[in-house]
């Protein structure tokens, strides 16, 4: 790259950005494309997403700017284009450090200085407390992966003048609605030198330089990812507690998370099952009603499967109600009961039983019935053990017990 490209000055902050991605294009994503292009073998570790990103986001602050990719992991041949979306935000105007404002986490720190953030980066971790107190109310395994942990710390601020990168950074904090997370595939950020003081025009100069001897290594770099069995599937269990740790996430959000081919695990090892086959549609045979939709069929070894029902963790209500020696579950617990007990029926009618047969192929016939719903400190233990006991055709299992009886076969 010729010497005149490796600084630009913009007279208007809109340009910003697209000085910005001539540079990067000529200095690291063509050179990047054409080294990974001309060598097949490289294309099955390279990191997908700065070959050929999704998406790219660019952030503009008054020391740095940002750029955050966006994408699969996996290299996926585009027959020689690169073509991306860009999303750009101007944060120039603010006095705060820009990985602050990016992140945007309210700072809950007890520290009074700013936290330093390394030139290079990778498997970061950063909780807010807030954070750190629902991850671990919630079970988030913190063995679950190879990481530098921050506690108590404010979010790592650039050095001045110094590039800096962070590769698989997660960031948590909470909020009314339980975890909220942030994850940073790929963020590298770039010192510029902001002018603002003529009163017509801002004047930014920024280099590309570190990039220019980064385009070898880069293009051989393996994003860390675990290859022992163990190690792949803890981070995905830690995926899900994120996900259903804030009440913003919906049951179809949940059992869609369940439902992916690598993440079905969770379900198998912990109901001992082969398979996972989820919302099949069931039609009645001998009666004209609503078709039905489990969440999850259970395929066992012996061919037979039984029902797995979700509903949410977060369930802001008693779910035990009555007076002392008098106690039962809500009318709303009942009311869940009372579904699965419709999916029993179902296949207590043998015209419906062979007909789910010949369509889909395995069978179901006096199924163990699960639900799945709440948290364990909903319910007092002499309470539930009490309780349960008069629902013995049906088992409610809460969240924190799905994701112990799952890691707990990692542990034997």
């Amino acid at each position: 790259m010729k010497s005149d490209h490796k600084a630009q000055f913009c007279e208007d902050g809109r340009d910003v950005a697209k000085f910005f991605l001539d540079g990067m294009m000529k200095t690291y994503w063509t050179p990047i494309y054409n080294i990974v292009y001309s060598n097949p073998k490289l294309k099955k570790f390279v990191t997908g997403f700065i070959v050929n990103p999704t998406s790219v986001s660019i952030y503009i602050g008054q020391k740095h700017i940002a750029l955050e990719y966006h994408g699969s992991e996996l290299y996926e041949d585009k027959g020689g284009t690169i073509n991306m979306e860009v999303n750009v935000q101007d944060l120039s105007e603010s006095d705060a450090p820009l990985l602050a404002q990016i992140i945007g986490f309210p700072n809950d720190s007890t520290v009074g200085f700013e936290f330093p953030l390394p030139n290079f980066s990778e498997d970061f971790i950063c909780p807010t407390n807030r954070g750190f107190d629902a991850l671990d109310d919630l079970g988030w395994n913190m063995a679950a992966q190879n990481s530098i942990m921050a506690l108590n710390s404010p979010i790592p601020t650039p050095n001045e003048g110094e590039f800096s990168r962070i590769i698989n950074g997660r960031f948590f904090d909470a909020d009314k609605n339980g975890l909220v997370t942030r994850h940073v595939k790929w963020m590298d950020f770039f010192p510029i030198q902001f002018d603002g003081s003529d009163a017509e025009y801002d004047r930014i100069r920024f280099t590309l330089a570190p990039l220019e001897q980064m385009v070898e290594a880069d293009s051989r770099y393996i994003y860390p990812a675990p290859t022992d069995y163990k190690f792949q599937k803890l981070p995905i269990i830690n995926r899900f507690i994120e996900l259903w740790g804030n009440s913003a996430s919906g049951e179809t959000e949940i059992t869609r998370f369940l439902a992916e081919e690598s993440h079905k695990f969770i379900l198998t090892m912990k109901f001992g099952a082969v398979d996972a086959k989820p919302e099949i549609k069931c039609e009645w045979q001998s009666q004209q009603k609503a078709d039905i939709k489990p969440d999850f069929f259970m395929i066992q070894p012996n061919g037979f499967a039984d029902i797995v029902e979700f509903k949410l963790p977060h369930i802001g209500k008693s779910a035990v109600v009555g007076s002392d020696n008098r106690e039962s579950f809500a009318a709303w617990l009942n009311s869940y009961i009372s579904q699965t007990r419709v999916y029993a029926n179902y296949f207590d009618d043998p015209n419906n039983r062979a007909w789910f047969e010949e369509k889909h192929k395995f069978r179901v016939y006096k199924p163990r019935r699960w639900l799945v719903v709440g948290r364990r400190k909903d319910f007092s233990p002499h309470e539930w053990r009490e309780i349960i006991a008069d629902y013995r055709d049906v088992d409610i299992i809460t969240f924190d017990d799905l994701i112990d009886g799952t890691t707990a076969q990692f542990y034997r």
